[in-house]
């Protein structure tokens, strides 16, 4: 015969079991993930007073080589070759930050597809600059996979409204 003490006993158990089971499939996302490298991404450009921005995503080659596509840098190469000598390159601000002075204090990532490709979208909010208008504050990643790992194959945005994709301003300084 089942006693009352046995039957709440059980259900307890079967309650901690079910929210540690909830628990683990809301873990962080793995670092080597779409989701896991905008997440370390974000969380860099927001220490200390989040004025550091993303701009070591695409400081050198080395940087590119370890977050973007093969395709992405050898576009970015051919965009930067094509710059004259001691003109700004195509891309002229923190794509990460979508800004020139970066101000990060929190940020949300969403995982909007992952499948064979992946689409991320980070909103940033600031510490210190007036809010912006929600396009300008959401940074959207396409991933692509590779033989290393995921990595970005563009970056997209919105400046005042407008938006911008890195991939079209690689291509379009090509152009002119």
């Amino acid at each position: 015969m089942v006693t009352r003490r046995a039957l709440i006993l059980s259900g307890a158990a079967g309650l901690l079991a079910s929210a540690l089971s909830h628990r683990a499939l809301a873990a962080p996302p793995s670092p080597a993930d779409p989701a896991g490298i905008v997440t370390a991404i974000y969380t860099r450009a927001a220490k200390g007073k989040g004025d550091g921005g993303g701009a070591f995503v695409i400081e050198n080659k080395a940087a590119k080589a370890k977050y973007l596509s093969r395709s992405l840098v050898e576009l970015w190469a051919k965009a930067d070759a094509h710059t004259p000598k001691g003109d700004v390159g195509p891309v002229d601000f923190d794509p990460v930050t979508n800004s020139q002075e970066p101000d990060v204090k929190s940020f949300e990532v969403t995982v909007e597809k992952q499948a064979d490709k992946a689409a991320i979208s980070v909103i940033i909010t600031g510490r210190n600059a007036p809010a912006r208008r929600p396009a300008d504050r959401t940074i959207r990643y396409q991933f692509v996979r590779d033989a290393i790992g995921w990595k970005i194959d563009d970056i997209k945005g919105a400046s005042d409204g407008e938006p911008w994709s890195i991939r079209d301003m690689l291509a379009d300084s090509l152009k002119n």
